[in-house]
């Protein structure tokens, strides 16, 4: 189970309304919301992984502590949501190495694991993922093997796998399930509150039946605010996307909760690396 922490306007189908030079100015609404994910997780005895972002930590530090306290682990979100194809291999060099830092500062914690803003590594820059591995990184979520309109590695591994061989960085993609020679989405984000929660509850079961593997599911703190402020002049597909469903997010994940187990990646993931094979 894993967050990815970012306040609803620093979300990327937002890039063209809001600029980054304008979040200082917004009401920030992440730190309530991460708050209340920490009491949902807490009332179900689950500890999961949280994908920071280095502006989040760096205006909440409290909330860093209050994560790393209650058993859960840290990992980067990169610094303030810049998708890794907007970036050179040194901006990125310097985004990952600086939010590494920042958050082991204030966690007092290793921090192992990485996120692309929206899945922003694919075939065009898995140069990147080396340059996680040396900055050191042990593990990356950044692939999503599927197609998209704006993000997507059909041809990846449905798994967890080492793109530069066993001694390198372990890829763990977002879980999709196999029906025929297809890959659908089933690990959550905005899918997971477009659909029934009926069927992602079956697809989520099948992949652990019938392919033996744990699932890896993901979600916002915006998700659970249909409170939060309301911007204009979005398009329809951007609306669509953001604002479905934000009033049964809570409930459905509390079904979530209960109808699966759920761990931290690194309990799950980096324990077994030894066993996970180079696809």
């Amino acid at each position: 189970m894993t967050v990815d922490v970012e306040d609803y306007f620093q979300v990327s189908a937002f890039e063209k309304y809001i600029d980054r030079s304008d979040w200082n100015n917004l009401p920030c609404r992440v730190e309530n919301n991460t708050g209340r994910l920490l009491d949902l997780f807490d009332k179900h005895n689950v500890k999961i992984t949280f994908f920071m972002l280095g502006w989040v930590a760096e205006r909440y530090p409290g909330l860093i502590r209050k994560i790393v306290d209650s058993g859960h682990e840290l990992a980067s979100h990169g610094y303030s949501h810049v998708r890794v194809t907007e970036q050179t291999p040194q901006q990125f060099r310097e985004d990952i190495i600086k939010t590494k830092k920042l958050l082991e500062d204030i966690s007092g914690k290793e921090i192992k694991g990485y996120r692309a803003a929206s899945y922003s590594i694919g075939a065009s820059n898995l140069w990147a993922l080396q340059e996680l591995q040396e900055a050191g990184h042990l593990y990356s979520s950044s692939i999503y093997p599927i197609k998209h309109d704006l993000y997507g590695m059909p041809e990846a591994p449905r798994f967890a796998f080492y793109p530069h061989g066993d001694s390198g960085i372990l890829e763990i993609p977002v879980t999709t399930v196999e029906l025929g020679n297809r890959k659908f989405p089933c690990g959550g984000g905005g899918y997971f509150r477009f659909f029934p929660y009926m069927l992602s509850r079956w697809a989520m079961r099948r992949v652990n039946r019938h392919d033996g593997q744990s699932c890896l599911f993901y979600f916002h703190p915006w998700e659970i605010d249909p409170e939060q402020p309301r911007q204009t002049g979005i398009n329809f597909k951007t609306r669509f996307r953001h604002y479905l469903n934000l009033n049964r997010m809570h409930d459905r994940l509390e079904r979530l909760l209960t109808d699966f187990k759920w761990d931290r990646m690194d309990n799950i993931f980096l324990k077994n690396s030894k066993e996970v094979g180079n696809e």
